[in-house]
């Protein structure tokens, strides 16, 4: 019994004292790192995590010591691996590193396995995800940011295709991947890979950039690892390819290398002049600067070898970030567990001591705790993302000019390419941020300021083949030369003159697709390029829905859309007929001359003729029927035998009334115009006798000989104007017997639901969409579709008819139809384009030539180079492209007539000015006679410049016999009597 009590006292200590060392927090927790001690990173990582631990540790808010276990990887995938299994026996609780992107696979797999956070500043493989290895996270930037930077800086100086030099490992492979996907978007491309093994090789890195220089591409993106020895460019200028034909971007392994280098090395960078790299954004800042200061010093120590680059930044701040993550673990689980790996356990493996390897059992309560860190570091804010990747600071543009490196702008991945740094653009975001894409002037190789055009004439490049249809008719638009191999013609002339605005070079050739003796059929060219038989596809190509299914399509160049083409209706048949001849400007100036001619004579004959006098309702109404009465009194005679028809309604005691009555003059003219009307109709129903009637013959004499013209100014005016009036009328008459006698053809087609309707032959083009849409689309019997292969057909098959194995109309595109009615009178377009459609030139899928073309072909229109080669081929006789179906050939335009308007405009014009001034030296001579008989107080009274104005409109509007006595009266006045 006394035993037993002893015993269960003993176990009782043993477990409080076991549980008290469980829950003990420990003083000391180990993390490890791996990485290459002698390289470019290295050299800046391994001091700075020195200085983060020394700082870790030195930090009162820090609770728990930091023990930094540092392994020497030499870039070895198989060393990585075996000093990761060593730091794992050691119970590291994290590791830092690897800089390597090929050993960073390898060790994620077995941080997943035992369950411990490996976080590095330097893999920047975009392919380590967090779906593959969970425990990896980064510290520093994917390269899929940088390679979306590196297409954007492409993009933005407009090159299409750029030649890759990269390390044959998965940091250059996958790099080099994410960089094609980004290009891809920008619709630019990868002419060429130059896969160069790992570490670099002189001799190889010249022998492929020699071969490099047979290529086209003359823009180079170089993705190796750092290189102190620079012998990508190095190389580079020994093959005098450092000139200003040629463009070196770097991603920012150039930046880390030449960071590295001290002050004294750089003025030795002349044979980098104009490359353009990267390098990571690090915001400036006071704990920044201190630490570069801080560096210095131990660099005069000899603790640091190198200067101070990037990396060396965020390895600094990666152990801070294991520092604060292990700090708060503790705090929340009191210490540090592990425990063996089941499945190990179970492996009957001998002599390799794999059970000693234990699992973290907290690793994924610490994993989660790292992702949650933030806090701002030497490298700016340290925050993951989704990925577990350190949000995208961004990166600095650099410039190498002469011996200096300058900033030439940044890149976000929100703003893209600016000129302030990211953070000072931060919070300031608008929709317009974007389209403000630029950078400071760049110096490029050669010393150039001037951006690089990026390719030049590749010595066996494969010139574009370009399927052109060799058309038998409409050849104006393309066709082959025949006994030639040229090819020409309106589209050809596009492309050509579009090509020259592409940012590099294109060589093609062009190969005709038929036989020359009918028109080939277009879906079969355009599925040519979707088969690859073609690159591409250059003519009258119609953009339509099957076709873009397969193809893509440039920017359409020329716009159209199918048309109904038939025999012109005969324009007769209409109410207002009699006012077709003129146009409507024609008839507006007819109308206005003859108001102004009512003016003129009036003022003319106001002072010298009766007629003119009177009234005002009475001047007015004279001055018009005068004025439009002209019309008929150019022939005395004809106007007489007009009137004598208005005889008939003499039987009526109207008209005796009116003349005994002495009623107004205009009244008895209007009734009588209107009782002539009627006389008129009554004449075709037999009666045809004229009253002898005394009152009758007067009154038609006094019409004849009232208000007719006594001043030689108003006579003069009214020749011109009579013989303006006799070429008008006669125009007049001529062109509405032209449109009313001559015989032109007629067509019921009013429009694409007539045609549908009815069941008539239609025509259509051969080779052309239209029959396919005709069919499928309007559901019109194939039977009635008739096939025609050259503007000559088309006029055969209209002027035959349906009735004559012809056609009642033909339905083709706008272009065709307008060319066909250039040189055909007899037909017309009926209604509008039924269809809305252009042409455009056919590329395969994807083509990056496209997009071009058609921003090239905008800028044609823009400019109106379009209009001008359209102009070259169909305006040679003149424009005919503006025929509609209702034009009349036979109007007449203001055009015609100008000349002799402005000849009796200037005679009218020229005769009221003679007549004022005539009337102002009348006017003044009187008021001078005036005022030699007139007494001295009167004279005062009369020269105000209201009474003088009065005076003179007074002496204007007195007729010319009293005008002459009142200058008798100023010459010999009645003597007065004395008083």
């Amino acid at each position: 019994m006394k035993e037993l009590v002893i015993l269960r006292l003993f176990v009782s200590i043993w477990v409080i004292v076991n549980g008290f060392v469980c829950c003990q927090r420990p003083a000391v927790v180990n993390i490890g790192a791996i990485f290459t001690f002698d390289s470019v990173i290295g050299k800046a990582a391994k001091p700075a995590m020195e200085a983060a631990l020394s700082d870790v540790n030195n930090d009162s808010r820090i609770r728990t010591k930091l023990n930094l276990l540092m392994d020497d990887v030499n870039s070895s995938v198989f060393l990585g691996t075996i000093d990761a299994f060593q730091l794992v026996e050691k119970e590291v609780v994290a590791i830092i590193g690897p800089q390597v992107s090929g050993i960073a696979h390898m060790i994620s797999s077995i941080a997943n396995g035992l369950q411990v956070p490996l976080i590095s500043y330097a893999a920047t493989d975009p392919t380590l995800s967090a779906l593959q290895f969970p425990f990896f996270v980064r510290t520093t930037q994917s390269d899929s940011y940088q390679m979306a930077a590196m297409a954007d800086l492409v993009d933005l100086f407009r090159w299409k295709e750029v030649i890759v030099v990269g390390v044959d490992d998965d940091y250059g492979r996958n790099g080099i991947a994410a960089l094609e996907e980004e290009l891809n978007k920008k619709m630019a491309k990868i002419s060429y890979k130059l896969m160069l093994c790992n570490p670099l090789d002189e001799s190889e890195v010249m022998d492929k950039l020699n071969k490099s220089k047979l290529l086209g591409s003359r823009v180079y993106v170089v993705h190796v690892n750092p290189d102190p020895k620079l012998r990508i460019f190095t190389v580079a200028q020994k093959l005098q390819m450092m000139t200003d034909t040629y463009t070196w971007l770097a991603t920012d392994w150039l930046s880390a290398t030449l960071d590295s280098f001290p002050p004294t090395k750089k003025t030795s960078l002349g044979f980098l002049q104009g490359v353009v790299g990267f390098r990571q954004h690090t915001p400036e800042s006071s704990q920044k600067r201190a630490f570069i200061s801080r560096w210095k010093r131990m660099q005069q120590k000899g603790s640091a070898s190198s200067e101070l680059n990037t990396y060396g930044l965020q390895a600094y701040d990666t152990v801070w970030l294991v520092a604060y993550a292990i700090d708060r673990f503790l705090d929340e689980h009191k210490n540090i567990t592990f425990s063996p790996n089941s499945k190990i356990l179970h492996m009957n493996i001998s002599g390799l001591q794999i059970e000693k390897l234990k699992v973290f059992t907290g690793g994924n309560d610490l994993l989660d705790i790292i992702l949650q860190t933030k806090f701002t570091g030497l490298s700016g804010q340290i925050q993951f993302n989704q990925d577990r990747n350190v949000f995208s600071g961004g990166y600095d543009v650099l410039n190498i000019d002469g011996v200096s490196i300058r900033t030439v702008g940044y890149w976000s991945n929100a703003a893209g390419f600016s000129l302030s740094p990211p953070e000072a653009r931060k919070g300031k975001q608008d929709i317009n941020c974007c389209l403000d894409q630029r950078l400071h002037n760049i110096t490029w190789p050669g010393g150039k300021s001037k951006t690089p055009r990026g390719w030049v004439i590749a010595v066996d490049e494969r010139p574009l083949r370009i399927g052109v249809p060799y058309r038998a008719s409409f050849t104006d638009f393309v066709t082959e030369v025949p006994g030639s191999h040229k090819i020409k013609g309106y589209c050809i002339d596009v492309f050509v003159k579009a090509l020259e605005l592409v940012p590099y070079h294109v060589p093609y050739m062009f190969q005709p697709f038929g036989n020359g003796r009918s028109n080939p059929k277009y879906n079969d060219l355009v599925k040519m390029v979707a088969a690859d038989v073609f690159d591409a596809a250059v003519g009258d190509i119609a953009i339509v829905t099957n076709r873009t299914k397969i193809v893509d399509f440039s920017q359409p160049y020329a716009s159209t859309g199918l048309v109904i083409v038939a025999p012109i209706r005969n324009s007769k048949s209409s109410a207002w007929v009699f006012l077709k001849p003129f146009s409507a400007e024609m008839w507006c100036v007819t109308a206005a001359s003859f108001v102004i001619i009512a003016v003129v004579i009036w003022v003319l004959e106001h002072r010298v003729n009766d007629d003119f006098r009177g009234p005002p309702r009475r001047q007015l109404v004279t001055m018009f029927l005068f004025s439009f009465s002209t019309l008929f009194k150019r022939n005395s005679e004809e106007y007489l035998t007009s009137i004598t028809y208005i005889g008939l309604f003499f039987q009526s005691s109207f008209l005796s009334s009116c003349i005994s009555s002495h009623l107004e003059k205009e009244f008895c003219v209007a009734f009588l115009l209107k009782e002539a009307i009627l006389a008129h109709l009554s004449l075709k129903d037999g009666i045809s006798w004229i009253p002898d009637s005394s009152n009758f013959k007067s009154l038609c004499y006094h019409l004849i000989a009232e208000e007719t013209t006594e001043s030689p100014l108003g006579k003069l005016v009214m020749v011109v104007w009579l013989f303006l009036l006799m070429v008008i009328t006669a125009s007049y008459t001529a062109s509405l017997t032209s449109i009313l006698t001559i015989q032109q053809l007629s067509s019921p087609i009013t429009g694409i639901e007539s045609l549908i309707a009815s069941q008539w032959p239609i025509g259509y083009q051969t080779g052309s969409f239209a029959y396919n849409y005709l069919s499928e689309n309007l559901y019109i019997a194939r039977s009635r579709l008739v096939p025609l292969g050259s503007p000559e057909e088309y006029e055969s098959a209209l002027r035959r008819g349906p009735s004559d194995r012809g056609v009642a109309a033909i339905v083709d595109e706008l272009p065709y139809v307008e060319l066909f009615l250039s040189r055909q009178k007899d037909f017309g377009i009926i209604g509008q384009p039924f269809t809305r459609g252009g042409w455009g030139f056919a590329f395969r899928r994807e083509s990056p030539l496209a997009l071009d073309i058609s921003t090239a072909i905008l800028k044609l229109s823009e400019d109106g180079e379009l209009q001008k080669i359209y102009e070259k081929w169909f305006c040679k006789m003149g424009c005919h492209g503006e025929k509609k179906h209702g034009n009349e050939p036979n109007q007449l335009n203001l055009t015609s007539f100008w000349g002799l308007y402005i000849l009796c405009g200037s005679f009218a014009l020229t005769a009221f000015v003679v007549f004022l001034l005539r009337m102002v030296r009348q006017f003044v001579r009187y008021k001078r006679r005036q005022l030699r008989s007139s007494s001295p107080s009167s004279i005062s009274s009369s020269t105000r410049c209201s009474n003088v104005i009065y005076h003179f409109f007074d002496f204007i509007d007195e007729r010319e016999e009293a005008i002459k006595k009142m200058f008798n009266h100023c010459e010999h006045p009645h003597p007065q009597a004395n008083p």
